[in-house]
């Protein structure tokens, strides 16, 4: 198993059009291999003393941070997934308005080192 992770700041009023992207988007990932994404809305993200979720994407004012992730059976799913990704041609369906800012998205990838529950 292996997953990308992501930090996004998205303005408050394109909730429903993030999600419209991220449910198109789980379209073309499932078929280069993901097995799960998780988009997850800022409800409860508490200032901390020295970082915390708003600092690391340097929020703006009516922002939200989204917290996301995309789980791949390994690494080299993921590496190859992505280049073929940004090649596919549905990815031109969301052309460059996305409703995001792009620039202070945070990507990581990592393996998991422990996993219950589901």
């Amino acid at each position: 198993m292996y997953i990308n992770g992501f930090l996004i700041p998205v303005p408050g009023d394109k909730k429903a059009e993030y999600q419209d992207v991220a449910e198109r988007f789980w379209d073309i990932a499932k078929d280069y291999g993901a097995q799960e994404q998780v988009e997850a809305w800022e409800v409860d993200v508490k200032d901390g003393k020295w970082t915390d979720f708003r600092r690391a994407v340097d929020i703006q004012d009516g922002e939200k941070v989204v917290f996301s992730w995309m789980v791949w059976p390994d690494k080299a799913t993921a590496d190859a997934s992505h280049d073929k990704m940004m090649t596919d041609e549905r990815m031109k369906q969301f052309g460059e308005d996305m409703p995001f800012d792009g620039k202070r998205m945070i990507v990581g990838g990592f393996d998991p080192l422990v996993v219950r529950g589901r």
